[in-house]
């Protein structure tokens, strides 16, 4: 029984940077998510983005981009350009610097005529927004999982998405509108960044509160949080070494910040507008491509 509809780990994309020798090293996680423009008959069009963090963007000029193709054909590497010919960023980020979120529009078609398997989160059918969230009654000790490559372990011939289980620590301030991010318990390192976090679907809940029975897309994650451990001279009882670890929490930035920043563009004419849309029937929800 699969807890994640396995098309949501299609969704999610290698990002890396290239090594002066030619090579590439795959550093952070994206993922492609879809804005609905319009719904006309049989067919919706989707305006896609790819999804990560702002911290991943924004000292680098291009970015490698690692997708699979049909037929379990090896991965396929894309470079892509962070800046127009004019030296204005193509990228996109949230107004505000506290939100380490950004998008650049992505060329679905010309993936498809590659032979990629274009997957994406659509935000109609497969996003939990904080006003939802608040609604069905998420909270601390809910269940979510963490989509991404840590530490590079994009896999050998393909892209094969490591997926990690954890709980959500705290949500509630975040749901009010106090806090900009929320935190789940769960181990990430250097990788995770830029990946999506979808919720664990539950099909019990306890007396007064709402099980829900499948999986959305709730956040982006951002960075683990650190603690500091100080090694001590015995002599001279004087901080001698700070250590920087890892606690397990991780902080994640709610998916609501992403259709903000979407949205501004398109209202704009920024990025995301310049981009072909990708048009795909209802009637099959769970395959993004016509």
């Amino acid at each position: 029984m699969a807890l994640i509809p396995p098309f949501f780990l299609d969704c999610v994309v290698a990002i890396g940077f290239g090594n002066p020798d030619g090579s590439r090293h795959y550093v952070a996680t994206g993922f492609l998510y879809g804005r609905l423009l319009a719904q006309e008959d049989e067919r919706k069009t989707y305006k896609i983005v790819l999804v990560t963090n702002k911290h991943v963007l924004q000292d680098a000029q291009v970015a490698w981009l690692r997708f699979n193709p049909k037929d379990d054909e090896p991965a396929q590497e894309f470079l892509i350009s962070l800046f127009d010919e004019n030296k204005n960023k193509k990228w996109i980020e949230h107004p505000d610097p506290e939100i380490d979120l950004a998008a650049i529009g992505i060329k679905a078609a010309f993936l498809k005529e590659q032979g990629i398997n274009v997957r994406f989160f659509r935000s109609d059918q497969h996003v939990l927004n904080r006003a939802q969230a608040l609604e069905q009654g998420v909270s601390e000790g809910d269940g979510v999982f963490v989509l991404g490559f840590p530490m590079g372990l994009i896999g050998e011939e393909r892209n094969f998405v490591i997926v990690r289980q954890g709980a959500i620590a705290r949500i509630r301030d975040t749901l009010t509108g106090s806090s900009k991010e929320f935190l789940i318990d769960t181990s990430i390192f250097s990788g995770n960044s830029g990946g999506p976090v979808v919720s664990r679907p539950e099909f019990v809940a306890i007396d007064g509160t709402k099980a829900i029975p499948r999986s959305c897309l709730l956040g982006v994650v951002s960075s683990y949080l650190t603690y500091e451990d100080v090694a001590i001279s015995t002599q001279t009882r004087k901080p001698r070494i700070i250590f920087e670890e890892n606690s397990g929490l991780a902080a994640v930035v709610p998916i609501d910040y992403l259709t903000e920043i979407i949205d501004v563009a398109m209202a704009t004419s920024q990025t995301t507008q310049e981009q072909p849309s990708i048009e795909v029937p209802q009637s099959a929800p769970e395959e993004p491509a016509s």
